[in-house]
């Protein structure tokens, strides 16, 4: 078990499993609000919640120095099981009764705020233990990882499209479906610890903990390399969790108006989020080869373009299916980089504390995306509402162009820049 790709496959299928807890409430999106009588703007913050929780988590991981204080290993265990638990509670312990209430919608917002937090405890240590078994290929080993972190936010999708009512039906007769999804996901979280303590261990090249310091924070955005390499990360998290949260919900809607069988929309769901894997993959090679600025900007010029056309297209679901598919895979095959940019630029003092502004900024960013959509489609349509996010891939594409004929972008990919 310890070599570097049975590490990596290992890694993968933990990250994969683990956090298919982050979209499982809001692939459920639409049952839970028939089931609570919620609103879209509620059922948003559903998903706005965990984007919170793993800002604090990561903040409280940083501050505290866990990754130093705890084996990355038993703290992905831990904080998979933990999720695991809490997203179960969120299963038993909330009644369609209580759910129909305020308190028990703001119970569930808080629970996912929580889930979020554990979060922030499974992807970084995961990259931490890929960094440590990978000092030559790590660029593809951390698109591999980032690849298992897309299948796992597509994986409540196909969990919601196969047929657990009847697989399960010996067991629970009377739970619904989504119910029963968010079961099976909070089985997949616990299995996830059971492989982080069981199997996965750090590499020879396992490197400390760099400390987060707070005298540092306003240093990052006064270095133009790091500032052009974080505003360009907040222009693609500007479009990519309101893409995965909302694309699922314009799927749907143009199925039904063609008269589709409402369960395609949620295979078409978990195919356009889940082929992002592969995006990652052949990003991480590909900024190997020619550099993150490049990718990044190939990566945001395909996205910006589908954001533009993807919402104008629901009356017509062939056209809308092929384009959410090339905007699926674009959308995350640049992400991995962005960070590993930060790496590459900052002093290696100033490398904890710059990944963590950077991870922290750019998801506190993705909330107010996640709530836009619904807020213009209600006014304007899916088309205005979905074109909003090109604004992000524009605002990238101009920073990472801009950093590319610096100096300092020497410093990447090998000088690939």
């Amino acid at each position: 078990m310890r070599r570097p790709n049975v590490q990596l496959c290992l890694l993968s299928v933990c990250v994969l499993l683990g956090l298919s807890l982050w979209f499982a409430v809001t692939a459920v999106g639409a049952e839970i609000e028939r089931a609570w009588g919620l609103t879209s703007g509620q059922v948003a913050w559903l998903t706005m919640a965990v984007q919170l929780g793993f800002v604090l988590g990561t903040l409280i991981s940083a501050i505290f120095n866990l990754p130093d204080r705890i084996s990355p290993q038993w703290l992905m265990a831990a904080s998979a099981a933990i999720g695991s638990a809490v997203n179960g509670l969120i299963v038993f312990g909330i009644s369609d009764e209580f759910g129909e209430t305020a308190s028990g919608f703001y119970t569930v917002v808080a629970l996912r705020v929580a889930i979020g937090v554990t979060m922030a405890g499974i992807y970084p240590p995961g990259m931490k233990v890929v960094a440590s078994w990978f000092k030559v290929r790590r660029g593809f080993a951390i698109g591999v990882l980032v690849g298992a972190l897309t299948l796992g936010s597509a994986t409540p999708h196909l969990l919601l499209a196969l047929p657990l009512e009847v697989w399960l039906g010996q067991f629970s007769t009377d739970m619904p479906v989504w119910r029963l999804e968010l079961v099976v996901v909070s089985v997949a979280a616990a299995v996830s610890a059971l492989i982080a303590v069981v199997l996965i261990r750090p590499g020879p090249e396992l490197p400390k903990a760099a400390r987060f310091d707070w005298k540092y924070f306003y240093r990052i955005w006064t270095n133009e390399p790091l500032r052009r390499a974080n505003f360009g990360y907040l222009g693609h998290q500007w479009e990519l969790y309101a893409m995965w949260t909302w694309v699922p919900v314009l799927l749907t809607t143009s199925c039904e108006q063609a008269g589709w069988d409402p369960g395609l929309a949620r295979w078409l769901s978990f195919f356009v989020i889940g082929i992002g894997g592969a995006g990652c993959v052949a990003g991480g090679r590909l900024s190997d080869k020619i550099g993150r600025c490049r990718t990044t900007v190939v990566s945001l010029v395909i996205s910006g373009i589908c954001c533009l056309i993807a919402g104008f297209l629901v009356a017509q679901p062939y056209l809308l299916t092929v384009l959410c598919l090339v905007w699926g895979f674009s959308v995350i095959a640049d992400s991995a980089q962005f960070s590993t940019a930060i790496s590459e630029l900052s002093n290696p003092e100033l490398v904890g504390t710059a990944l963590t502004v950077q991870t922290c900024v750019g998801f506190l960013l993705t909330v107010a995306t996640i709530r836009l959509v619904p807020f213009l489609e209600g006014s304007v349509g899916w088309g205005l509402a979905m074109a909003t996010l090109a604004l992000g891939p524009v605002f990238g594409i101009w920073n990472m162009s801009r950093l590319r004929r610096m100096p300092e972008a020497a410093k990447m990919a090998s000088g690939q820049g």
